[in-house]
């Protein structure tokens, strides 16, 4: 077990909270939640129905975020073929503590088999990380009970939207899943975010800000960035409130980040009726490494994770390409801190408004591993609780179904903060 310590302290935030609950490995089934009246949910072809009060079978205090001890890695083969599916582009992962099920969101647009979230079992303690095996595949419906089209597909013999599917949370009461999708401006869709019952039946949606919608389907100086948008949610311990994280800045919130310069990306608050409470901006780090001449590099917000209703740990994943083609991931855990940031809701454009972002601390960089390959780390999970009492934590890459890369898992042992 490596023990890694924080890294440099970037702005001062407290460090205490109440995460999800959880214990060792077990699969059962969920039933469906209800869900209560439809209503249109403008600009993106959903219809959203208002989601039902929660109760939160288990809610257990944990000990501050300290250091994470890195446990092991467990990896899902590129040609790994699940229930007539190819098991890859997994964006997105969580963990059930009351039933002990694993989920992970492949971000496959159907082109190789329709929208899908798989069910796991993961078996790891504080010495190793010892097997990780798949138990259930899922295909998410549209409101009107059909898949979701590939790009070929719409229009023609299939409709509704077609899919970009980042994030998957389990709802507090256990019953049912969130997923966010980034959308598509060449296609004209917004980024939507839905719950389905454990089936993948449509059950509610909830409606993105007016910042984030596009001024036009191609282009244009509003909303969102194509692959760019909403990748990360979670929900509070308590179950009241849902966050989502955009990936980069919305086009009137000035550039995306460069080698140079950071940016600024926007985390908005729901509360369980589906409301926008609020939302922040949380700055995101300058590219960490040059790339080579005429190639590209990014840097954005991949996950979030709440640790309590202001606290979470952000993944920042950047992809960085060498002159030879190939890349370099640099990915960096941050504990962001909400408490003390400014209300953005109310203001159409960052770049022109006078704020206080989040704060941020780091708390590890995934390169300091030293593995053998990091990868594109976009998922990030609080995980079963591990015999020392301790939590902990499970972050997952997107392999993008590319021979190149790979479908990875890390464990953490997250290490109580020094108390006095």
């Amino acid at each position: 077990m490596i023990v890694i310590p924080f890294g440099k302290m970037i702005t001062v935030c407290a460090a205490a909270g109440l995460l999800f609950a959880a214990s060792a490995a077990a699969d059962s089934a969920d039933k469906p939640a209800a869900a209560g009246p439809v209503q249109p949910v403008q600009g993106q072809g959903h219809f959203g129905k208002t989601a039902k009060p929660i109760r939160v079978h288990r809610f257990v205090r944990h000990d501050d975020v300290g250091q994470l001890a890195f446990i092991g890695e467990q990896r899902i083969s590129n040609d790994t073929q699940y229930k007539g599916t190819l098991v890859g582009g997994l964006s997105g992962i969580d963990y059930n503590p009351r039933t002990h099920r694993w989920i992970m969101i492949s971000d496959d647009r159907s082109d190789h088999n329709p929208a899908r979230f798989y069910t796991a079992k993961l078996k790891y303690d504080t010495k190793s990380f010892y097997s990780l095996k798949l138990t259930g595949v899922t295909e998410l419906k549209q409101p009107d009970g059909t898949v979701y089209p590939n790009s070929s597909q719409y229009g023609t013999t299939h409709q509704g939207v077609v899919p970009d599917l980042e994030s998957i949370r389990f709802d507090p009461s256990g019953k049912s899943v969130w997923y966010t999708s980034e959308g598509d401006r060449s296609l004209g869709f917004n980024p939507f975010i839905d719950q389905a019952s454990m089936k993948g039946k449509y059950l509610s949606s909830y409606s993105i800000p007016d910042a984030v919608r596009m001024d036009s389907a191609a282009g244009g100086s509003k909303g969102f960035r194509s692959n760019l948008a909403l990748e990360g949610s979670s929900f509070t311990p308590d179950g009241q409130f849902y966050f989502t994280s955009m990936e980069a800045s919305l086009y009137q919130d000035g550039e995306i980040s460069t080698v140079d310069n950071g940016s600024y990306s926007r985390i908005t608050k729901y509360d369980r009726d589906g409301n926008i409470v609020a939302q922040f901006a949380y700055p995101v780090d300058p590219i960490p490494a040059k790339p080579g001449p005429g190639k590209s590099a990014d840097n954005g917000v991949s996950d979030m994770l709440a640790i309590n209703d202001h606290q979470f740990l952000m993944l920042e994943r950047s992809g960085v390409q060498a002159a030879d083609g190939s890349y370099t991931n640099y990915i960096r855990i941050y504990e962001a801190d909400l408490d003390s940031a400014t209300d953005v809701k109310d203001m159409d454009a960052l770049k022109t408004g006078s704020f206080k972002p989040a704060a941020k601390r780091l708390v590890l960089i995934l390169n300091s591993l030293h593995l053998p390959k990091l990868d594109n780390i976009e998922g990030i999970s609080w995980g079963a609780k591990l015999k020392n009492g301790h939590d902990s934590l499970v972050v997952i890459s997107d392999n993008n179904f590319n021979d190149s890369q790979v479908t990875q898992l890390l464990a953490f042992d997250v290490l109580p903060a020094a108390k006095g």
